[in-house]
C-alpha cells in the first residue's frame, strides 16, 4: 500500500464509499525511511509497475530527495522546501 495516490478523474471521477480500492492508482508516492527504503524501491517498484501504475515518486526525507519515475504533474509547479523540516 503507498503512502499517498491518486487517480485521473476520467478513471476515477468519484471516490467510492468503501474500505479500499481494486482500482490501481495511476499516481503513487512513497515516503522512505530507513527502514522501508529496500522495500520501497525493490518489491514494491515491482509491484506498482505489473499493476500498471504509470507514474511513481520516492521522497526521502532524509536525503531531502524527491524521485520522480513519470511526471503527471506537468502543468502544475510543485514546491519541495516547504515539505523538508529544518534540522
Amino acid at each position: 500500500m503507498p503512502d499517498v495516490t491518486g487517480w485521473r478523474h476520467e478513471r476515477m471521477p468519484t471516490v467510492p464509499d468503501v474500505a479500499y480500492f481494486t482500482l490501481a492508482p495511476d499516481w503513487a508516492c512513497e515516503v522512505i525511511s530507513p527502514s522501508t527504503g529496500v522495500i520501497d524501491r525493490g518489491r514494491k517498484m515491482r509491484l506498482y509497475a505489473r499493476e500498471g501504475v504509470g507514474h511513481l515518486w520516492i521522497v526521502d526525507p532524509i536525503l531531502r530527495t524527491l524521485e520522480v519515475y513519470a511526471e503527471p504533474f506537468d502543468a502544475v509547479p510543485v514546491g519541495m522546501r516547504r515539505g523538508w523540516r529544518e534540522p
